[in-house]
């Protein structure tokens, strides 16, 4: 009989209850895979947008998780020591091979970040997407430069966050947006310069700061707010559009030349596990460990409460990234 581990399946897409915690054959690693004891995983917007059967990527039954962070068990192609303390993430996981929803995770070696740390899990599992995500926006997407200017459109956010904290690491000056004035006083603890008020309209209020309009911009609202954060940007300045808060995938009667302002670039982020290398990963740590940086968790989740968890993250209820541990265990 094979080893069974706790797992969370989704049979099909559906509302939060449709996350089901199993008993399920714990994978055997082969050559190229990396087995990780999972110690705590972060929840993303992707994974709702996979439970509720958006877009046309994945498929069911699937173990969802597009990230887990943990310890190796085994890694037969020898790329990893058993004990290393590593991240997992994208390359497919939880959507076409089983995710980090699980007390482990078979993955592709390449998908695997080794780090040393003695934070606690629920702490390093919120880090791995999160800083990928704002990491690949900020030096791929935005290719931004210290002492430059950034909107980050969605600032409260989880990346909007981890954004923020980034941004001012290089010295940049950052103004960020929200649609609830209560959260204010979040973003200036998450170090941002300057807040608006999001009406659905901020290029006026982002030039009354920046007359010339921002250097770079990360959209994470959506389409929705694209074409206005274009016009807060200057000329020659560039906004990525990394995010879909809005859960609105494209922009309707979509012409260039009306759409995007002379002399604006427009680029994209997605990214994959080799767009965070391992070195920023353990920067980043060692900064979280020293007091030099904070990382933004919003609520922290036992495993056995992943549907208020994903009902938390449907209603945006908390501000901030959402995790679960998936046992007691602190760096075991």
């Amino acid at each position: 009989m094979p080893e069974l581990m706790r797992a969370i399946v989704l049979d099909g897409p559906g509302a939060p209850d449709v996350l089901k915690i199993r008993d399920v054959p714990r994978p055997v690693a082969t050559p190229g895979w990396v087995l990780l004891k999972v110690h705590a995983f972060g929840l993303n917007r992707s994974e709702f947008h996979f439970r509720r059967g958006l877009g046309s990527f994945g498929s069911f039954p699937r173990i969802p998780g597009i990230e887990a962070t943990g310890v190796v068990v085994e890694a037969p192609g020898g790329e990893f020591d058993a004990g290393t303390q590593a991240a997992a993430l994208m390359g497919g996981m939880g959507r076409t091979f089983d995710g980090g929803y699980a007390e482990y995770v078979l993955v592709p070696a390449a998908n695997v970040i080794p780090f040393k740390s003695s934070l606690d899990w629920a702490t390093l599992g919120a880090v791995p997407e999160m800083l990928q995500t704002a990491n690949g926006s900020l030096a791929i997407g935005v290719n931004a430069t210290p002492g430059s200017s950034l909107l980050i459109r969605g600032g409260t956010s989880s990346i909007g966050l981890a954004l923020a904290v980034l941004a001012k690491r290089q010295g940049m000056t950052v103004v960020s947006t929200t649609r609830s004035p209560a959260k204010t006083q979040t973003l200036l603890d998450a170090g941002v310069d300057h807040v608006v008020v999001d009406s659905g309209s901020v290029a006026e209020d982002v030039r009354a700061i920046f007359p010339e309009g921002v250097g770079g911009a990360v959209e994470l609202v959506g389409t929705p707010t694209l074409k206005d954060t274009l016009r807060a940007t200057a000329i020659h300045g560039t906004v990525c559009f990394t995010g879909m808060l809005s859960d609105e995938w494209t922009v309707k009667d979509f012409y260039p030349i009306d759409f995007i302002p002379n002399g604006v670039r427009l680029t994209a982020y997605s990214g994959e596990a080799s767009d965070l290398p391992a070195a920023v990963l353990q920067d980043f740590l060692e900064a979280v460990e020293a007091g030099h940086v904070a990382v933004p968790i919003g609520k922290t989740y036992a495993f056995d409460q992943i549907v208020q968890a994903h009902q938390d993250m449907e209603d945006g209820t908390v501000t901030g990234k959402l995790v679960v541990t998936v046992d007691g265990n602190i760096n075991g």
